[in-house]
């Protein structure tokens, strides 16, 4: 153990989470290292903000007023209603650009084994939003994992009677993954999530019909398909046994009648 300021800057740092013990010797002597001048600044910013950012009195995100940037915007859509843990969240959401409805940070998740209920989260502020807006769907971005599932199972019950549609994000595979390295939950949620894919969304519901032509098959509609089309018939063909004798006619040529194969002597 070091001795003095240093012991106690590496027992603070190692409070942080996702610091160890290892990480927080490296940090503390980094800032040891450091120019005085930085490391002023780096204090600087830690005060200022802790001093000057709060939380939003609509939807508890971080903002530095009464009301967070998100929830003064008009333009977005106040019907939906996004609900995450925390504020880090909504930047991973606001950054996908997918959603323009408006959010609402729970503070955290359900877990008993923390000593966090639901007592300790903003969900009776939820509700109360709920009864003052008109809201028409609920989506549930909470984490896939064991505190963020029961957390989303007790929010679908206790907002269940309140008749507001609920929805959960899809998961599944990623993006860019290899389905081998991926876990049987994650897979079971890949095809129970499933959908139709390409074109065939929106054959899926239509009838076959027999004699319908196959669209590769079709002759495209031009200007001179659509004038033969159109075009008007000058001749009609007509067998002549079976046509009346008053309209068969004459040939223009006339008939010049057979000789006799012998000659005269």
């Amino acid at each position: 153990m070091y001795e003095g300021a240093v012991q106690e800057l590496i027992d603070e740092l190692g409070r942080l989470p996702g610091i160890g013990p290892k990480s927080a010797q490296r940090i503390a002597f980094h800032i040891l290292e450091a120019d005085a001048e930085d490391m002023t600044r780096l204090a600087a910013s830690i005060q200022l903000v802790k001093e000057k950012v709060k939380f939003c009195e609509i939807c508890f995100n971080i903002s530095e007023q009464e009301i967070c940037a998100i929830c003064r915007d008009e333009r977005r859509d106040g019907t939906k209603i996004c609900i995450v843990e925390e504020s880090k969240d909504v930047m991973a959401i606001e950054r996908t650009r997918a959603f323009g409805g408006k959010y609402h940070v729970l503070g955290g998740s359900i877990n008993p084994l923390a000593g966090i209920g639901p007592e300790q989260l903003h969900i009776r502020e939820l509700v109360t939003r709920l009864a003052d807006e008109s809201i028409t769907e609920l989506i549930l971005a909470t984490d896939p994992n064991l505190e963020g599932e029961a957390t989303a199972v007790y929010l679908v019950r206790a907002l269940a009677p309140l008749g507001i549609r609920i929805t959960r994000l899809a998961s599944g595979l990623p993006v860019g993954g290899d389905l081998e390295y991926a876990d049987e939950v994650t897979l079971a949620r890949a095809f129970e999530g499933r959908r139709t894919a390409g074109s065939n969304a929106s054959n899926a519901r239509r009838p076959a019909v027999a004699s319908e032509e196959p669209e590769a098959l079709q002759k495209p509609e031009t200007p001179e398909n659509q004038a033969v089309a159109t075009k008007p018939k000058l001749f009609k063909a007509v067998d002549p046994a079976q046509a009346p004798k008053d309209e068969v006619q004459s040939p223009s040529h006339p008939v010049v009648p057979e000789m006799d194969n012998h000659r005269s002597r």
